[in-house]
């Protein structure tokens, strides 16, 4: 069986890519481009950082709402038992 190599962008194919974002959107563009750019990436890091704080949050907050041994939203059919009821 072949193994396929991951292409990988190496210094002259950067610099090809960014000769052709310039000729594209020119010089005066590149400033608000790269300020676009970075707004971006540290939106994305942000919410990335804080999504699972707002996971835990939920989830504790439907452990606390909702008795152990119980679903949230459920109810248990007519006359059966509850987990916490004793025979």
């Amino acid at each position: 069986m072949k193994h396929v190599a991951m292409a990988t962008i190496g210094m002259w194919e950067l610099l090809v890519i960014l000769l052709i974002v310039l000729v594209i959107f020119g010089a005066g563009k590149l400033p608000q481009l790269g300020e676009g750019l970075g707004k971006a990436i540290r939106n994305f890091k942000r919410s990335y950082r804080e999504s699972p704080r707002e996971i835990e949050g939920e989830a504790r907050s439907l452990d606390e709402a909702a008795p152990p041994g119980e679903l949230p939203g459920r109810t248990a059919p007519t006359g059966a038992k509850s987990p916490r009821d004793k025979e």
